[in-house]
C-alpha cells in the first residue's frame, strides 16, 4: 500500500484513462489508482486515438508513482485461436515496464500471465462476468487473482452476501456508462460490424459509424443500421446499438436501455458498507476535463461515505448520460 493510501482506509477509487492527459488528470484529482491499456486489440476500449504506447506507459508509471497512484493496465480481451502473440507481448511489457496490476478476463491468458510472471498481481476483469463467490474462488485458486470487478448485475446485498463467502477483494463500479448486457457475453456491436468489444475491443467501432445531416434532423448509423435520428438542437449521442431508437409496430422507442449512466453516490454508504477492496469510474473514452470533474466529485463521495457522512453531488450534474443517472442492480426490486 502507498503511502497516499494508508492515509485513505477503505476503498481504493480506481479512475480511467484513455490518453496520457487524461492520467494526468486522474491522477491530480485524487486517484488511488488510474486503468489504461494498451493501444491495440488487447484491451477493450480500442479506440482510435485512444491508449497507451509503452514508452507512454511507462511515463505514465513514473507520473503515478511518484504521486503515490497505482497504475493498473488491462488486457481484458479474449485471444483469438491460434494467436496468443499480442497478449503475451502485453503481459511480459507489463511486468517489465512494472504495473502494479493486470486485469485480465481470458482463462488462456490468466494461466500465461501466472506461469510467465507470477510476480504480477492478478485482477479478473468484469468481462470475465464472475457474478458469485464459487467463480471468484476458482480463479484464486487456479491462476492466483488477488482481486476481482463485479459485472454490474447484483444488488448491494448479493455483494455483501459474496464478500461473506470468498476472501478475494471485490471492485464495483460506481459512476460511468451502464451496459445492460452481461459484460463479456454481447455481440450486438459484432452483429452490426463484425467487431465486438470482447474479442478486438471495440463496441461501435468509428470506423463503422456514420452522422448524416437530413431535411428531417442528424441521423446516426452504425454500419447498415440507422440507430437513432434526432430534430435540430437535440444532443447526439455516440451511436451504439443497445441504446438506439428504433421504430417497433408504429411507435419510435428504446427498445434495450436509454441512454442513462450508473451513477452509485446514493448507495456509496452502503457499498463502503459491504466490505469492496474498489470503487471504479467506467470511461477510459472520455476526455480529461470529464476524468478530472468525476474523479474529483467522487473522490469527496467516497471520502465522505468512508467517514460515515454524506457528500453533495452536484459536480456530478451533466456529467450523466442523457442527463439521467441510475444506481443500476444495486437497488435492484424486479427479477
Amino acid at each position: 500500500m502507498t503511502a497516499v493510501a494508508a492515509e485513505r482506509p477503505g476503498p481504493e477509487l480506481v479512475c480511467p484513462a484513455g490518453t496520457p492527459a487524461a492520467l494526468r488528470a486522474a491522477v491530480d484529482a485524487g486517484a488511488d489508482a488510474v486503468y489504461v491499456g494498451f493501444r491495440d486489440e488487447t484491451n477493450a476500449r480500442n479506440f482510435p486515438g485512444l491508449n497507451f504506447s509503452r514508452e507512454e506507459l511507462a511515463e505514465a508509471r513514473a507520473y503515478a508513482q511518484a504521486r503515490g497512484t497505482k497504475l493498473y493496465l488491462a488486457i481484458n480481451t479474449f485471444a483469438r485461436a491460434g494467436d496468443l502473440g499480442p497478449w503475451t507481448r502485453a503481459l511480459d511489457d507489463a511486468a517489465r515496464i512494472g504495473v502494479d496490476a493486470v486485469i485480465l478476463s481470458d482463462l488462456g491468458v490468466l494461466s500465461l500471465a501466472a506461469e510467465r510472471h507470477p510476480e504480477l498481481r492478478l485482477h479478473l476483469s468484469v468481462q470475465a462476468s464472475a457474478a458469485h463467490a464459487e467463480a471468484l474462488e476458482y480463479y484464486s485458486r487456479n491462476f492466483g487473482i488477488r482481486r476481482a470487478v463485479l459485472p454490474r448485475v447484483l444488488t448491494v446485498d448479493d455483494i455483501r452476501a459474496m464478500g461473506d463467502a470468498t476472501h478475494v477483494e471485490y471492485e464495483v463500479f460506481v459512476f460511468g456508462g451502464l451496459c445492460p448486457m452481461a459484460e463479456g457475453r454481447c455481440f450486438l456491436s459484432s452483429y452490426a460490424t463484425g467487431k465486438s468489444p470482447n474479442t478486438v475491443g471495440v463496441c461501435s467501432p468509428a470506423s463503422d459509424v456514420r452522422y448524416e445531416e437530413r431535411a428531417d434532423g442528424l441521423v446516426t448509423q452504425l454500419g447498415a443500421f440507422t440507430i437513432n435520428r434526432f430534430a435540430e438542437g437535440q444532443a447526439a449521442g455516440y451511436p451504439t446499438l443497445c441504446k438506439g431508437r428504433f421504430k417497433v409496430r408504429g411507435a419510435e422507442t428504446h427498445i434495450f436501455e436509454e441512454p442513462t449512466s450508473l451513477n452509485a453516490a446514493s448507495v456509496m454508504q452502503d457499498l463502503v458498507a459491504a466490505g469492496v477492496s474498489a470503487l471504479k469510474i467506467e470511461g477510459r473514452q472520455r476526455g480529461r476535463a470529464y476524468v478530472a470533474q468525476v474523479v474529483r466529485n467522487m473522490r469527496a463521495l467516497r471520502d465522505a461515505a468512508v467517514r460515515g457522512e454524506i457528500s453533495e453531488t452536484a459536480g456530478l450534474a451533466g456529467l450523466e448520460e442523457g442527463a439521467r443517472g441510475s444506481t443500476g442492480a444495486y437497488r435492484k426490486d424486479w427479477q
